[in-house]
């Protein structure tokens, strides 16, 4: 007999098409006209639905399509010489899991699921077909591909700075994510643990749990398990030191907070 698990990934999700998807003004139909929506759609394959700690991909496995995240979050990561994992970053719903194969078509980390998610599959000759005639979609994709440059650049340039600063600005992208998929910025239900937040920032579990503490005991947030209250996100970008970029318009009159 079929256990209910194996059941659960072998069909098929019946989800909404894109058009009708919430996450649609921040996935990858972002600004498509409905002749190009209907295009998009009809190459996107039949969503999947992998369960926590399932792997979506390998390193070094041929690249056949990108993945749209649709629901739950995965982590990507490397194995360091020791054998020990490196995490390299963490995506969620709206973003795109794969770009970084583009280039030799292998990928280059594994990418494992944090909790139930969802992703739709798009084909890549296709999507490069599409691509081709289609100018929104081309910007679309090369927005995607400079974020995540940019992200992983910030990444490197917060981990110059002390604990403090390393983990407020990974709060706040969480945040910044949150709110462009239209969401509350300030209610964070964290899928990755503090051990994997840490092992992403360089920095120990009990080093993660004690900034926590002292920023609770400020008045900064809130703490239950994995769901962070940010109570004051203004508070929380003056005690950056090392703004990232797409940080520095929070809010409109950041310059007045920096100074």
């Amino acid at each position: 007999m079929q256990n209910t698990d194996t059941a659960a990934r072998s069909q098929p999700v019946n989800l909404n098409k894109c058009h009708n998807c919430a996450l649609r003004r921040s996935c990858l139909p972002s600004g498509l006209q409905d002749a190009a929506m209907l295009a998009l759609e009809g190459i996107i394959k039949h969503n999947r639905r992998l369960l926590r700690n399932e792997h979506l991909y390998h390193a070094g496995e041929p690249m056949q399509q990108i993945y749209a995240v649709r629901s739950g979050a995965f982590k990507t990561y490397l194995f360091g010489a020791d054998g020990s994992e490196l995490i390299t970053g963490f995506v969620m719903p709206g973003q795109l899991l794969g770009l970084d194969a583009l280039s030799d078509r292998y990928f280059p980390s594994h990418a494992v699921a944090l909790e139930t998610s969802v992703v739709c599959l798009i084909p890549l000759p296709q999507l490069e077909l599409l691509a081709g005639t289609d100018a929104h979609l081309r910007m679309t994709l090369l927005r995607s591909l400079s974020r995540e440059l940019q992200g992983e650049k910030e990444h490197l340039g917060s981990n110059r700075e002390t604990a403090g600063p390393r983990l407020l600005a990974f709060l706040l992208e969480m945040s910044a994510r949150q709110s462009r998929r239209g969401l509350s910025p300030a209610y964070l239900n964290l899928p990755m643990t503090r051990a994997e937040i840490g092992n992403y920032l360089g920095l120990t579990t009990e080093t993660i749990s004690r900034l926590f503490t002292r920023y609770r005991q400020l008045g900064l947030l809130e703490c239950t398990g994995r769901e962070v209250h940010l109570l004051d996100l203004d508070a929380l970008h003056q005690q950056l030191q090392y703004r990232p970029r797409r940080l520095q318009n929070w809010p409109a009159d950041s310059a007045s907070l920096a100074s």
